[in-house]
């Protein structure tokens, strides 16, 4: 399997950004269940910014795949107004244990590895309403690589799975749900956020992509009575950068699944259900 992504600094800090990019680049191998094997750099830079910085960024995503077990070979780098930074990735998988984003069923228990909120966060590191210290949680969590998730989910056996990305939680769910035939629901109290993620979300501190992932999800999102539509709609439509997995796993296997998640440090947090209901549709209850 081979897998490419890039993007432009979400923090300030070059490492941070390296380790960061690298391992939202690796996250698409593991979500299909896969093993990476050998990444290539793919480095957008000005000159101008020198070799220290680029350094530093380039040191990050090496030792986040040499932590990944994979080796970096090489890549490209081109001068560019706007720095963006990430990886081309080659992995493995058993041809009968991949691991697809369709092949959820009705009663299958939600899980996700992450909490959510990474764009509401940045948004406030931007602002000036945070800095990197006070949003080490975040930090931290985006540069977690979602390699002992997966090996969880691989062990148990689930049926499908996706990681958690630009679309936001509810994005992705609708993707999985509706290749797979089906609906979702989604208990708000239950999806793990990050601190003061919600209060900045209430304050309107949020990116700017996530009007247009709200205006897409009008089209398959359904509200409960008891959920306070505003008070969600930018948490839940937040994009991600380097999120979890959200999986899809028999009722059966849950409770498996959940200490296979805990022994391995993730936390283990069923955010909803597969239901019946129109393909793709998604209830926020």
């Amino acid at each position: 399997m081979l897998t490419v992504d890039f993007f432009t600094p979400i923090v300030d800090d070059p490492y941070d950004f390296g380790l960061i990019a690298a391992a939202n680049s690796l996250s698409d191998i593991y979500a299909m269940g896969g093993r990476p094997l050998t990444a290539m750099n793919l480095l957008a830079f000005p000159c101008s910014l020198g070799p220290d910085i680029v350094g530093e960024v380039v040191r990050g995503g090496a030792d986040k795949v040499a932590e990944a077990g994979a080796v970096t070979i090489g890549g490209h780098t081109i001068d560019d107004k706007e720095p963006k930074y990430g990886l081309s990735v080659m992995g493995v998988v058993h041809p009968d244990k991949v691991v697809r984003n369709s092949g959820a069923r009705v009663g299958d228990a939600l899980f996700l590895t992450k909490p959510i909120g990474t764009g509401i966060m940045s948004t406030a590191i931007k602002n000036g309403l945070e800095d990197e210290e006070s949003a080490r949680e975040f930090i931290d969590s985006m540069a977690t690589l979602n390699r002992a998730a997966c090996e969880a989910m691989v062990q148990v056996g689930v049926h499908a799975a996706t990681d958690v990305t630009g679309f936001g939680l509810l994005g992705h769910a609708h993707e999985m749900v509706e290749a797979s035939g089906i609906a979702a629901r989604i208990v708000a109290d239950e999806v793990p956020l990050f601190d003061r993620a919600a209060r900045y979300a209430q304050q309107g501190v949020v990116p700017g992509r996530t009007s247009d992932i709200i205006a897409w999800a009008d089209a398959f999102l359904t509200w409960s009575w008891k959920v306070n539509a505003e008070e969600w709609l930018n948490i839940l439509c937040d994009p991600q950068t380097s999120g979890g997995l959200l999986i899809a796993v028999a009722p059966e296997r849950a409770d498996a699944l959940a200490s296979e998640l805990e022994a391995r440090g993730v936390p283990a947090v069923q955010v909803g259900a597969c239901v019946e209901g129109s393909a793709g549709a998604v209830l926020v209850g």
